[in-house]
């Protein structure tokens, strides 16, 4: 096998496969990255549960496949000139590594072992813009669970409807649903839950650009395409809840809230709050205001923000990191805030009806003052 190529490009290839190269395994093959040589370029790491596959241009005279060491060869590669890199790999799997004065020789592995990557099926794929997708991940994924108890809601559940797609996490203590409004009909009605590591690489693949990325599903897995780099990832099983039936509707208080007003209070709040001495922010929603409140062992902080509303001196506690979360991930400067009593969830809305999205946070029992 004999390829050239930039040092740059081979390197973006190697980046971005590289993340999901085994780090350990009973199959030594996947420890590496396979690399073919043919019409281009291709170069693949795969864990077993998630693959990312990249192709890229390069000069190819001699044709042929093999697995490279995943960290030794993006680090001498990554150390070389600016320029063109040539790679030779001979039948015994000897790799010649030659970029300006600095050559490498190093040992590859045949590709024989290497396993064949989850077979996708010829199904219709769906297009959506990659900012609408990188949107859906970042709004939801933050909400995702890790208690393995339950596998399913360790991933993002996501919803493809006729003219419409929706993404969906919960971790049993709250909620974030974003939903992009499609230009075209999909066509389609889907239904998948994608675990949130294979997702995580996806948005680190996606760009801010107008191109669009495409996924195809599959039995078992699905498959998203995004320009040279094609990502596979094994879906989650189980029954994920039902959340229309969750979220609150038809809340009698509804008030108005500047999103990063509210935000830097309940960050300033939250200052004194740790992982080790916990306590929940509490919340008295007043008449065109929210005093906030926190006390622990480190100390005590206070704040106000102003609202547009009455809130009916409603009293309710919640952990400060999930609303600092959700009020991160909300697209727009304003947000509605809807409440019921407290012990029932807030429930975070667009005021802009061309945005989709909620995000429901439970509350948390209060000592009485």
């Amino acid at each position: 096998m004999r390829f050239t190529c930039e040092k740059n490009t081979l390197l973006t290839g190697l980046n971005i496969t590289g993340r999901t190269v085994a780090q350990k395994s009973a199959i030594s093959a996947i420890e590496g990255i396979l690399c073919k040589a043919g019409d281009g370029l291709s170069l693949t790491g795969y864990n077993m549960e998630t693959a990312i596959t990249y192709v890229i241009d390069a000069e190819v005279s001699d044709m042929g496949q093999c697995v490279l060491p995943a960290r030794l060869f993006g680090d001498i590669i990554r150390r070389l000139p600016e320029g063109p890199v040539t790679v030779v790999v001979d039948d015994n799997y000897k790799v010649s590594i030659r970029a300006g004065y600095a050559s490498f020789t190093i040992s590859a592995e045949s590709a024989d072992e290497y396993p064949n990557l989850p077979d996708v099926g010829d199904g219709r794929s769906i297009r959506i813009p990659q900012t609408a997708m990188k949107e859906l991940i970042s709004g939801t994924i933050f909400a995702v669970s890790e208690n393995q108890g339950r596998p399913i809601h360790t991933g993002v559940k996501f919803e493809v409807e006729e003219d419409r797609v929706s993404a969906i996490a919960v971790d049993g203590f709250r909620l974030a649903r974003r939903t992009y409004h499609t230009q075209e009909p999909t066509g389609r009605q889907l239904s998948f839950v994608v675990p949130a590591p294979g997702l995580k690489e996806l948005e680190k693949i996606l760009s801010d650009g107008d191109n669009q990325v495409a996924f195809t599903l599959g039995t078992r897995h699905i498959l998203f395409q995004v320009g040279q780099a094609t990502l596979i990832c094994r879906l989650l099983e189980g029954e994920f809840l039902d959340w229309r039936k969750v979220v609150p509707t038809n809340c009698p208080i509804r008030l108005c809230a500047h999103v990063s007003d509210l935000a830097s209070s309940i960050e300033r709040v939250g200052l004194i709050v740790s992982e080790k001495y916990k306590s929940p922010v509490r919340c008295i929603f007043g008449n065109q205001q929210v005093l906030l409140r926190t006390n622990t062992t480190i100390g005590a902080a206070e704040d106000q923000c102003s609202l547009a509303g009455d809130g009916k001196e409603l009293e309710i506690g919640f952990n400060v990191r999930y609303l600092a979360d959700a009020l991160r991930a909300i697209p727009s400067e304003e947000v509605i805030l809807e409440l019921t009593n407290g012990l029932s969830p807030i429930v975070m809305t667009p005021v802009d009806e061309k945005l989709d999205f909620s995000y429901m946070v439970l509350p948390v029992r209060i000592k009485s003052n």
